[in-house]
């Protein structure tokens, strides 16, 4: 459907319609009414009180809520602190501990050390004392077959140049001087 054009000059209209009214008051009189009723029925009602009261019991909850709030962060601040400073005591005491192994470290190193030093010299002392009684041995040995040797050449010498009649002098002899 098409509109008529209107033409760009507005017209007044030709009758003004009235308003309704309701024993002697307008629509906007009546609204005001039922407004002012209704405030009144919430007033004899106490419903302010109660509002008030529901606002009261919520703002108490909320600080009560913000006072264990507030009681928590101070119990987490002071395990926060009670755990840095164990973990600080935990660092020292990783650095008496890593420092006394060290000690023990460098003691045992040392006594490892004397420990070695002293097993060479008796090692060293023992091999000598073996050599010399090796030495002792050999000489002994080397005398022992000397004589040996001695006495097996003066038997020798002393049977070429004795006979039967020789050793029996000798016999009487050793025998007088006795």
């Amino acid at each position: 459907m098409a509109e008529p054009q209107t033409t760009a000059t507005t017209e007044a209209p030709a009758h003004h319609e009235a308003e309704p009214t309701a024993f002697g008051l307008a629509a906007p009189a009546w609204i005001a009414l039922a407004m002012i009723v209704v405030i009144g029925v919430m007033i004899w009602k106490k419903v302010p009180g109660a509002i008030a009261g529901a606002l009261d019991s919520k703002i108490a909850l909320i600080r009560d809520q913000l006072a264990e709030a507030e009681s928590l962060r101070k119990e987490a601040e002071a395990l926060k602190a009670e755990y840095e400073a164990k973990s600080k005591s935990a660092d020292h005491d990783r650095a008496a501990l890593l420092e006394r192994a060290k000690h023990e470290a460098n003691e045992i190193v040392a006594k490892a050390k004397t420990d070695a030093e002293a097993l060479i010299e008796r090692r060293t002392r023992m091999a000598q004392d073996k050599i010399a009684a090796e030495e002792r041995s050999a000489v002994e040995q080397l005398r022992s077959s000397t004589a040996d040797a001695a006495a097996r050449a003066s038997a020798k010498l002393i049977a070429q140049r004795h006979d039967a009649s020789s050793d029996a002098r000798l016999v009487v002899d050793a025998i007088k001087q006795i």
